[in-house]
């Protein structure tokens, strides 16, 4: 009789028990993610926050988790519960520079406290990174043409720039070919390498990736080398391989993207190919430019932004010799993707449409690297980035 009234309690509760699993899976499923964005002459109030299921690819309705001005660029601290941001402004406290902003996230909720802010020394910082050990952080001024490191307090808070020689603060000189987009230096991204040895610095205005050594403890730059673009290129923003060898740099006027091999301890850059981020039977490309550049968590693809075109690129990497071939291009059902990124799974892909309100979702066939459009879209205030909480 007690072993038959336990066999029925267990079938009773069994439907409960599965139910329970599977609710916690998809709580477990679920990845933060924020999207900066530009706050000034929109309805935008700062920082977003959605909740993205990695097994479905359904995106909840974006709200609003800080409130920083034009915070165009994020990055997530590597193992704590910090986010940095630009603010892409050029003049902060009656001085010609930008700010970047320390904030405190919020688990599980996404959302954010500001704990301190500090400024970039340049005018309208475009671009921000966490190093790898998670002592500093980097960034490219646009509008100063430069490159700063600021390091990380104890509370997740940043110290000002360091003064001296090496110091914390580089700034760029020279300029190029175009004479409207690059008569004087324009810093568009600043990324350590895998191994947080150097900082690689695009500069659209002089056709130059900078190379700067980073001594991330404290937290101070050294200029060591510089990789070169075809004139008028324009480089813009930069991905990696996982291993540091090679890097790929998006150039924002030509469309186009740049390999080069990079020595990890002499840290140098030897171009081997460029290729166009658009099919060739497109001929006319008025108004088109170029913005993010991501590498596949495989290391097999490569994926950039086209503005104008409303487009992703899609491309192969050849596991040998690292030339890229381009697969396609893939509509983003929104207009002008600034930017995206690829969810750390890399089963999906987000891509912010800035001019049309949007984030719009993708699933990745991780076999072929091509996209495909999920019907997924959500409405975001000009969205400029896309952050996951890795």
């Amino acid at each position: 009789m007690i072993d038959s009234s336990i066999s029925r309690l267990v079938l009773m509760l069994a439907p409960l028990v599965v139910g329970s699993l599977i609710a916690s899976r998809a709580t477990a499923a679920e990845e933060l993610v924020w999207f900066g964005t530009y706050t000034r002459g929109t309805e935008s109030q700062g920082i977003y926050v959605a909740r993205f299921d990695t097994q479905t690819g359904k995106l909840s309705e974006p709200t609003l988790a800080g409130e920083v001005a034009n915070p165009s660029f994020l990055a997530r601290h590597p193992s704590r519960p910090l986010l940095y941001c630009v603010s892409e402004i050029a003049d902060l406290e009656g001085k010609p520079s930008g700010g970047i902003t320390a904030l405190a996230i919020d688990l599980p909720s996404g959302t954010l406290a500001k704990i301190n802010e500090q400024p970039s020394l340049g005018g309208g910082p475009c671009q921000v990174s966490v190093d790898p050990s998670g002592r500093c952080v980097v960034a490219a001024n646009y509008g100063g043409g430069s490159t700063v490191c600021l390091g990380i307090r104890g509370d997740g808070g940043l110290e000002p720039s360091v003064e001296g020689v090496p110091g914390g603060f580089i700034q760029h000189e020279g300029s190029s070919i175009n004479a409207q987009r690059q008569e004087g230096p324009h810093a568009h991204c600043a990324r350590t390498t895998p191994d947080g040895k150097f900082v690689l610095v695009p500069d659209l205005g002089i056709d130059l990736v900078l190379v700067h050594a980073l001594d991330a403890e404290n937290a101070t730059l050294e200029p060591k080398a510089a990789g070169i673009v075809p004139p008028g290129s324009g480089p813009r923003h930069i991905a990696f391989r996982a291993d540091g060898s090679r890097a790929y740099v998006i150039n924002e006027l030509a469309l186009t993207v740049t390999g080069f091999n990079f020595d990890p301890e002499e840290g140098t850059l030897e171009p081997f190919q460029t290729v166009s981020t658009i099919p060739d039977d497109v001929t006319d490309r008025e108004g088109f430019s170029t913005a993010e550049v991501v590498m596949h968590p495989s290391g097999r693809f490569l994926y950039g932004s086209n503005r104008g075109h409303h487009s992703i690129s899609m491309f192969s990497v050849n596991d040998g010799n690292g030339e890229l071939t381009l697969l396609g291009v893939e509509p983003i059902r929104g207009k002008t993707p600034r930017n995206f990124n690829v969810t750390p799974d890399g089963r999906w892909l987000l891509a912010a449409g800035q001019d049309s309100n949007t984030v719009t979702v993708f699933a990745i066939d991780t076999e072929t690297g091509r996209l495909t459009f999920t019907g997924q879209t959500v409405n975001v205030p000009k969205p400029v980035c896309i952050c996951f909480n890795k």
